[in-house]
């Protein structure tokens, strides 16, 4: 029986308010068995929380992404730090990083705000989730400054070369693989994904975004990365079975589950 983990998804995205339980209680009949819901700024990580409090095959990410730094006040911080810290069903600060693609926060401040949640998870002793876009050289100068190896972690929806996937392995972090892999564009991502040892890879969705080929533009959800397996097991030239099981276990390493 295959065991399929989503190690980041956006259930509490507003596209799943007409059918968020429904779908939800759907994913076992995909062999979707757990899901890491993802908070993106401080309103998204609390609607995370509950969710990952509702149901028990979901577990939750607390953080701010680029773009929603300004979400951060003494408040929110305090919030999120004691969140963090004391709730069960949290299992890493994310998704966190830097996006120069779109650029929204002021340079200086995605970067102090990647730092202080980079520093926030090593006192809770739990993995981060990094978002990086248009910004491959910043994130891991600023990883390897912060001692990120130390922390442990996931580059989500990795989207850069081979080459920097060194960078990121040698920090032992994992490599977030999605519907992306199934882009007829995603040349560059085929390589890495052929570079990156199957030790290191976990399943995404980043649903309701990215749905796999040829559902390309529709709303994406975990029953779909059957899709994704199986072109990962194309490219590692494994079976579908080897690369579920697998991920599922990278999945529980990354998130220190059991």
């Amino acid at each position: 029986m295959k065991h399929i983990f989503d190690t980041h998804a956006h259930y509490d995205d507003s596209a799943f308010d007409p059918d968020r339980e429904s779908i939800i209680k759907s994913l076992s009949s995909y062999g979707v068995e757990k899901v890491t819901d993802i908070g993106a700024g401080i309103e998204s990580s609390k609607a995370a929380l509950e969710l990952s409090k509702k149901y028990e095959m979901m577990y939750c990410a607390l953080g701010v992404i680029p773009g929603s730094c300004s979400d951060i006040n003494e408040e929110t911080w305090k919030w999120l730090c004691e969140s963090v810290k004391s709730e069960e069903k949290c299992v890493a600060v994310g998704e966190i990083g830097l996006d120069y693609h779109w650029d929204d926060d002021p340079r200086p401040l995605q970067k102090k705000c990647f730092e202080d949640q980079m520093f926030l998870a090593k006192e809770a002793k739990i993995p981060i989730v990094v978002h990086s876009r248009d910004a491959a050289k910043d994130t891991i100068d600023i990883m390897k400054g912060c001692k990120a190896g130390e922390i442990g972690g996931v580059i989500h929806c990795y989207s850069y070369s081979a080459e920097s996937a060194r960078d990121f392995l040698n920090m032992g972090f994992y490599f977030g693989i999605g519907g992306v892999i199934t882009f007829k564009n995603a040349r560059k991502l085929v390589e890495a994904v052929e570079y990156i040892p199957l030790s290191n890879i976990v399943l995404e969705t980043d649903c309701p975004y990215l749905a796999p080929m040829p559902h390309r533009g529709e709303r994406n959800f975990s029953g779909l990365l059957d899709v994704v397996v199986e072109k990962v097991a194309e490219i590692k030239k494994i079976s579908p079975e080897e690369v579920c099981e697998q991920t599922w276990q990278n999945a529980h390493r990354l998130y220190k589950l059991g």
